[in-house]
């Protein structure tokens, strides 16, 4: 399982891990993509092409923009 937390959207889950799962693929499972935000994987921030392993922790951060 890969814990991901949403900051500031109060969303907390656990995705089930796949083979070959990279961290776009969690983005998209909790309705982002690699435009609309930034993921930290276990504190450190992350690619969208790196791979996520089984107990990894992601967190996603919400891009904010404006005019």
């Amino acid at each position: 399982m890969i814990r991901v937390k949403v900051l500031g959207r109060g969303i907390e889950k656990e995705l089930e891990w796949r083979k070959g799962m990279k961290i776009a693929d969690v983005l998209r499972e909790v309705g982002f993509n690699t435009e609309s935000a930034i993921a930290k994987l276990n504190g450190r921030v992350a690619l969208e092409d790196e791979n996520v392993k089984d107990g990894d922790y992601v967190e996603v951060i919400p891009v904010v923009s404006g005019g």
